[in-house]
């Protein structure tokens, strides 16, 4: 469906993979907080879904993949105010972010919580550590970015994105 993956040597690809200073983008399985000030209807736990929106009473869906928490703020505020609520307060904050996916030679593979600044290494921690046979020297990091899905070969220093998929390889001796 996507097609063949591009590999890119992380020494190439370096200012992509390592962007700390950038604004977290939402995207699909971000759990927002939505306070509405004197709206406790619309003020809840919000799932961004597969299409990458929020069904928000009164005014549907929104879009939020892409968007900063401040932009959504911005547009479910736009909208409330167009029809519904006179001059509404409204705040999003991020009450846990997309997953991060952790495969191969590791003692538990699986899904976990993003955590804001995480490496290959601390990664491979959460996950319980290498196993014996692991590589420590590079890893598999799949990537999808603008609908683009990307394959980065890294060393452990490399930052993660939420979403991203982690292989830790074997070792051949």
């Amino acid at each position: 469906m996507w097609g063949e993956p591009t590999i890119i040597p992380a020494v190439i690809q370096s200012e992509t993979i390592v962007d700390p200073d950038g604004p977290y983008r939402l995207d699909t399985g971000d759990r927002l907080r939505i306070f509405v000030y004197g709206q406790p209807n619309l003020s809840r736990l919000y799932i961004v879904d597969h299409e990458g929106k929020i069904a928000v009473p009164l005014i549907g869906n929104v879009t939020a993949r892409g968007k900063t928490t401040n932009q959504l703020q911005a547009t479910i505020r736009a909208r409330l105010g167009s029809e519904y609520v006179k001059d509404p307060q409204v705040t999003v904050d991020i009450q846990q972010n997309r997953p991060f996916f952790i495969l191969g030679e590791v003692k538990n593979a699986g899904q976990f919580p993003y955590v804001s600044g995480m490496t290959v290494e601390t990664a491979v921690a959460i996950a319980g550590g290498y196993t014996e046979r692991a590589s420590e020297r590079m890893f598999r990091i799949t990537r999808k970015e603008h609908g683009v899905v990307q394959q980065i070969e890294a060393p452990s220093d490399t930052l993660l994105r939420p979403g991203d998929t982690v292989y830790v390889f074997e070792r051949f001796f």
